[in-house]
């Protein structure tokens, strides 16, 4: 396989990741755009999804949002909203305009995947995909099946949020289901961030998105069978919510970027694309 080089660019103070197609490949117009999930940043993406993108012919980059990775905003956190979020990928999508012939399609993963379906309130794109999104109807239901099933796992998360750091047996149990190496718990563990008060709360009850029918995309929905945070019973009421079919993966964890099985997920998001573009 040819060498992919990942590329950095500060887009308004907001970080973007990026790998091109080999200058060997004819690039595909449609380039893709990739949106983290909380506690996270761009970095998600680039092990695997940017580069492996990248030689399926697809111009991949991937956003970290405002007050995540090495985006301005980390001083005000807190004050942040899902709504500026938004605003985020509104940019981000703007300046992909300018360099490519189409918009891009948007991959969203957990609360990334809640904030594509923000976006897509009043923004049309040619394709979206979420993956252990957050649902339209929120966190609450998460929380609560978390904290019945498992109060101490809830309890440490909520420890993170307090600022402590993760230890590596939390990454494990909260993002991972197959065989995981101490490395990548490691690189998880110290890359992990604070996430937005105010943003989570949006995400329980504040600003649920609200999608109709004749503005909505093609949608991919997709959620890993042992998801501990957004369990795979909540990625079918999603795809109920917009009269598609999930596609749960057998035996596989919350972080499906990372699994063992990834590639089997970045298979079904790129057939999907090329037979939906």
């Amino acid at each position: 396989m040819p060498e992919l080089s990942m590329q950095h660019h500060t887009l308004a103070g907001r970080e973007l990741l990026f790998a091109l197609p080999p200058a060997s490949m004819t690039a595909r117009p449609v380039p893709l755009l990739f949106i983290h999930g909380a506690f996270a940043a761009a970095w998600m993406w680039a092990d695997n999804f940017l580069p492996w993108f990248a030689r399926q012919g697809y111009p991949s980059y991937a956003l970290s949002l405002s007050g995540h990775g090495n985006s301005a905003g980390g001083d005000n956190l807190d004050d942040l909203a899902i709504a500026d979020y938004v605003e985020d990928v509104k940019l981000a999508v703007a300046w992909l305009e300018e360099r490519h012939p189409r918009l891009p399609a948007l991959i969203g993963h957990s609360m990334g995947g809640f904030v594509l379906q923000k976006y897509l309130e009043r923004q049309c794109v040619p394709a979206a995909a979420l993956l252990c999104a957050v649902p339209p109807q929120g966190l609450l239901l998460s929380q609560f099946n978390l904290l019945a099933r498992k109060p101490g796992l809830l309890m440490e998360l909520n420890s993170i949020l307090r600022g402590n750091e993760a230890g590596l047996e939390t990454v494990r149990e909260a993002l991972f289901a197959q065989p995981t190496s101490h490395a990548i718990l490691k690189r998880f563990g110290e890359r992990m961030q604070l996430e937005s008060q105010r943003a989570l709360w949006d995400m329980s009850i504040f600003d649920l998105p609200l999608l109709t029918a004749d503005l909505r995309p093609p949608l991919l929905v997709i959620g890993a069978e042992k998801d501990e945070l957004v369990p795979a019973f909540l990625v079918q009421a999603t795809a109920r919510t917009y009269r598609l079919e999930a596609h749960i993966f057998p035996g596989m964890g919350h972080a499906v970027t990372h699994e063992q099985d990834w590639p089997l997920v970045a298979e079904k998001v790129r057939d999907w694309l090329d037979a939906t573009l």
